[in-house]
């Protein structure tokens, strides 16, 4: 479920740079770990102490540090402090309301995007991840642990593909090629939910159709905002001059541009394909209100003549020879009986029935 954008009052009348968390609170530990690699082999441990991953940038290698946990800036401001990282770029990571972008520095580039979990009830919720590629280190910083990053990782434990052989900005290729292959997966259950919408749009008009209509266009809307940007920070680092971004990996990078399109094109199509649900919807609702007005007008019509006739004999005028007669009783309720079949009757013919 895509969430409402969360409000900045902490961060009002503080000097830039100051580095508040915007997010969810939190209690969990941040946890930190280091993974180093190279074309001999790869290191991987745990962080204790944020100082202990220090010396991994003076070491051959590309060196890959993930922090889990943005509720504690001063962990953040930390490492930022040690690589070098502008007091403005960890604002922005702590700052989970953050709409994705690229910054391009002098000696690195900085990243945010947003990473899409899908959940047991067949929505979404979306992630916060701030990324600093720098040469022979990347720094990702994700809001809570757990992530979309382990085929990377294996990949890196396994030594398959090019991800061992080749410098930093391939590895921060290969995290954002994971994060936009995960929209994929997101997509498809939302695809799921319009075709179960679907059958329910047909078949019933409850307003609990109307609820879950209402909670996928704001999810399809969160999406957009989500992953329209991230179009731009993938061009984004194609344009950045080497030695960041070599040009051996460009052509990875406009890979996962083209998937951004495609990403784009579903999603709008799914958001054409809400919107038309929303129209069929109040369709049904119109076309049900039309029948029961249709019965309640067929059921006032019958009645008006029966009530005119009754009308005409409830005055009790004295001379009326009709009151004295013995039949006048049973005639009048087969007149009315001939009344009432002789509607159903011209009902049918004009085919209102």
């Amino acid at each position: 479920m895509q969430e409402r954008p969360l409000k900045k009052t902490k961060e009002a009348g503080l000097p830039p740079g100051t580095a508040v968390y915007v997010g969810k609170p939190c209690t969990e530990p941040v946890g930190i770990t280091l993974i180093r690699y190279g074309p001999e082999g790869v290191e991987e441990k745990q962080i204790q102490q944020v100082q202990d991953c220090f010396g991994e940038r003076e070491q051959a290698g590309v060196s890959w540090i993930n922090v889990d946990g943005l509720h504690d800036p001063g962990v953040i401001e930390e490492i930022g402090e040690h690589y070098a990282v502008h007091s403005l770029i960890v604002e922005d990571i702590v700052n989970t309301s953050h709409r994705p972008k690229l910054e391009d520095h002098d000696s690195y580039i900085f990243l945010i995007v947003k990473m899409l979990h899908p959940d047991d009830k067949g929505g979404f919720f979306i992630e916060h991840i701030g990324i600093v590629l720098g040469p022979g280190f990347v720094l990702s910083f994700q809001e809570r642990a757990g992530d979309v990053f382990e085929p990377v990782r294996q990949r890196i434990r396994s030594g398959k593909g090019r991800i061992r052989k080749s410098n930093s900005d391939y590895l921060t290729y290969a995290l954002v090629d994971a994060i936009v292959d995960n929209y994929f997966v997101v997509l498809e259950n939302v695809e799921e939910r319009l075709e179960g919408l679907g059958e329910r749009v047909v078949s019933t008009s409850d307003a609990d159709v109307a609820q879950s209509l209402y909670e996928i266009k704001r999810e399809l809307a969160g999406l957009r905002r989500s992953i329209w940007p991230l179009r731009e920070v993938v061009a984004g680092l194609q344009r950045v001059d080497p030695p960041l971004v070599q040009e051996t990996t460009r052509i990875f990078m406009q890979d996962v541009y083209d998937h951004t399109i495609q990403v784009m094109e579903i999603l709008d199509a799914f958001r054409e394909e809400a919107a038309g649900l929303r129209d069929t919807y109040m369709t049904n609702i119109s076309n049900r209100m039309n029948e029961i007005m249709k019965v309640l007008t067929l059921i006032a019509t019958v009645f008006i003549p029966l009530t005119f006739l009754a009308g005409i004999y409830g005055m009790n005028f004295e001379s009326m020879p009709e009151l004295k007669w013995s039949w006048a009783y049973p005639t009048l309720l087969l007149i009315m009986f001939a009344t009432v079949v002789g509607m159903f009757l011209f009902f049918r013919r004009k085919k209102w029935l």
